[in-house]
């Protein structure tokens, strides 16, 4: 789990065109090699130019990068396949409410030492990350508890020295530390009721963010293209393609439905793809349309998600599966 405090600079430059994909003639900073924190490759992943842009100029630049969009959009994913492309290793952690501030700070421990049980600080993930080259991203950012986010506002600062009062020891950032974050809200809470949880960010949480970057749901035909690399075997289909389109289509419907309050889970590109895959084990699209998304949807929000699958697929979900539940 650890790793190597000594490996400390990026040692090359990748081109952002031919890492990316990205029609940009920059270079930025990386590592040459690969370690165990660093995210996979995922050959299929097709970035945003803008959202790109300013996830590279945190990397290259220390600046303190905030990717605001709607669920689903591959926020955090798009930040990590960034840092996969650099070799720079990346840890998520999200916000949610279980998280405290002991567990970024740290809290003391009693472990066994030459036979004896001893008191002993155990480091939270936030000094951890801080003394290593690693991009640290906090996901669902907006839903952090009041104490956590104080604790990250230091952080936040210029200069990023962060002092362990429970150690009386200042710790400052490794020069390669990265710190990104990830928001459905832009710190305005939950004021269309999308997103139950939020916080009201202050002012002074949101000014300390260099960039605010938004990302939206990729284009048909690029999430089209995904599915397909996914999973090659809806290629193998005679309807393959126009089968595709239809269920991208459905997954937009119910994204339009989600902003609207009309439905309270959304299909993401992920959702999409494994419902490619079930389509490929089943062999029978609307049992794997079930499997896949109407069984988490609201029981109460069948008869919708049945008129979207009518709309975009142009035939019926079957009654026993439309109207489940009523």
């Amino acid at each position: 789990m650890d790793m190597n405090t000594d490996h400390g600079l990026p040692d090359t430059t990748v081109s952002v065109r031919q890492a990316l994909g990205i029609d940009s003639d920059l270079r930025v900073p990386a590592f040459s090699e690969r370690t165990e924190h660093v995210p996979a490759i995922d050959e299929a992943y097709r970035f945003d130019r803008d959202v790109t842009l300013a996830i590279l100029a945190g990397f290259s630049q220390n600046r303190r990068v905030l990717v605001q969009g709607y669920h689903g959009t591959g926020k955090s994913t798009h930040i990590e396949q960034v840092a996969a492309r650099l070799n720079w290793p990346c840890v998520r952690v999200n916000l949610d409410g279980h998280i405290s501030r002991l567990d970024l700070v740290g809290r003391d421990a009693i472990v066994m030492k030459d036979g004896q049980q001893v008191t002993e600080f155990q480091e939270g993930i936030l000094p951890w990350a801080l003394q290593r080259p690693v991009a640290l991203i906090f996901d669902e950012f907006d839903a952090g508890r009041p104490d956590v986010m104080f604790v990250i506002q230091r952080i936040l600062e210029r200069d990023g020295k962060f002092t362990l009062l429970d150690q009386n020891r200042v710790i400052n950032p490794h020069a390669s530390f990265r710190l990104f974050a990830t928001a459905n809200t832009i710190g305005l809470g939950n004021l269309n009721g999308l997103y139950h949880g939020t916080q009201v960010l202050n002012q002074a949480q949101i000014d300390r963010w260099n960039i605010v970057s938004k990302l939206n749901y990729l284009a048909p035909e690029a999430e089209a293209s995904i599915v397909n690399a996914r999973v090659p075997a809806m290629q193998e289909r005679a309807d393959g393609q126009a089968l595709v389109n239809s269920m991208v289509a459905l997954a937009a419907l119910t994204r339009d439905g989600f902003i609207a309050g009309d439905v309270s889970t959304v299909m993401s590109p992920r959702t999409v793809i494994t419902w490619a895959e079930n389509i490929a084990i089943f062999d029978d699209v609307t049992k794997a349309f079930e499997l896949s998304y109407l069984n988490k949807c609201d029981d109460a929000e069948h008869s919708i998600v049945a008129e979207y699958y009518q709309r975009a697929l142009g035939e019926e979900l079957s009654s026993s599966i439309a109207h489940h539940g009523e």
